[in-house]
């Protein structure tokens, strides 16, 4: 086994594995030892297979981050992209230990079944303008190792209440909107991505925004906000989805809830839409990243424990979630649905990321009901 370009001391920043460079002088037939950080997995992967890896172990970067978890087992994927050599994911721990054994030999043996599967998005359709589609989507699908009940059962459940209420309370939308349970999301999103990928170029202009909701109950949880204008994180969404986020905030300030950004970081279904230039945004109440002492400060639970400590694990079952912050959060989607439904402005998309500012008026116009 043979460390690649890894970094275990400091704030363990790493690029081990993103460049054929790493590989300089790489034994031939050897495992490659790479350490997460910078590039995608499948990457790394390819990296190795291309320098003479017979494997590659990857493990956790290590680094202290809180809307992450980089200390325990990497659990990713390598997309559609695949790999000739088999790839497995480690702890920071267990990395760190074997790339301090010097001479240590391995051997990777995996038992591995490999299945094409048929699967399906489900969609309905409000009546409106079609030019203005409001998607307001949640994904399906949860892990093998678990029934999925924050993950995602919760953002199914508050945008399927939402469409019952619509339609109980006979309200008629000015604009389509189009409530989308994606499948595959789990898988790497591909239910949303080929929902985007049979989107002419008409179409796509015809969507006026995506709203995503994956994971609103965590157990441990806050009140997260996607950082459309790019103000925290510096990667802003399509024109108008700083709009999307000033809904979300506006509505949590009326009701006396804080609320912390998350940034638009490609792991839900939203990706397809911003990448083509659709406006999104969303809420989500955390996953394997932990809790800092500020945020418990601030939104209650316990510091130092994940947002959700059964995220993509046998135990996300309905006594995994927290009633209170999925009612709160139910009640922004319904808002959220309601004010880009019954609109009468255009949120712009452009290209994606432009982050320019819409200035249409997107006060609450839907009608108002008690649950």
């Amino acid at each position: 086994m043979t460390a690649v370009d890894v970094n275990l001391s400091g704030d363990r920043a790493s690029t081990s594995g993103c460049e054929a460079s790493d590989f300089t002088g790489f034994p031939d037939g050897n495992i490659a030892l790479i350490q997460r950080g910078t590039c995608d997995f499948a990457l790394k992967a390819a990296n190795a297979a291309a320098e003479g890896a017979s494997a590659v172990i990857i493990f956790n970067q290590g680094d202290v981050n809180p809307a992450d978890d980089r200390f325990g087992v990497v659990n990713g994927t390598l997309g559609e992209a695949g790999s000739t050599i088999p790839v497995v994911g480690t702890s920071f721990a267990i990395g760190e230990q074997l790339a301090a054994t010097e001479g240590l030999e391995m051997r990777v043996a995996l038992e591995t079944h490999e299945e094409t599967v048929e699967t399906f998005n489900v969609i309905a359709d409000t009546a409106g303008r079609a030019d203005r589609t409001v998607v307001v989507g949640a994904h399906l699908d949860s892990v093998a190792e678990g029934p999925g009940i924050n993950d995602n059962g919760s953002g199914s459940a508050a945008i399927l209440e939402t469409a019952i209420q619509i339609a109980e309370l006979g309200i008629e939308p000015t604009n389509r909107t189009r409530f989308a349970f994606w499948s595959g999301e789990e898988d790497g999103l591909i239910g949303s991505d080929y929902y985007v990928s049979q989107l002419s170029a008409r179409d796509i202009k015809d969507h006026a925004v995506n709203l995503n909701f994956d994971m609103v109950a965590s157990p441990n949880p806050v009140r997260f906000v996607y950082d459309g204008d790019g103000g925290a994180f510096g990667a802003e969404g399509p024109n108008g989805s700083d709009t999307v986020e000033d809904v979300f905030l506006a509505y949590f300030a009326s009701q006396g809830l804080a609320t912390a950004p998350t940034e638009f970081d490609g792991r839900s279904d939203y990706f397809g839409f911003i990448e083509n230039g659709i406006p999104a945004g969303g809420l989500f109440t955390g996953a394997e990243g932990i809790k800092s002492q500020e945020e418990a400060d601030v939104f209650g639970g316990t510091a130092g424990r994940p947002y959700d400590p059964c995220y993509h694990a046998a135990c996300d079952t309905i006594t995994n979630i927290d009633p209170v912050v999925l009612e709160q959060m139910a009640d922004a989607i319904a808002h959220s649905t309601l004010t880009f439904a019954m609109t009468t402005s255009a949120v712009k998309g452009t290209a994606k990321g432009s982050g320019g500012k819409s200035t249409g008026d997107f006060a609450f116009k839907g009608n108002h009901s008690k649950r």
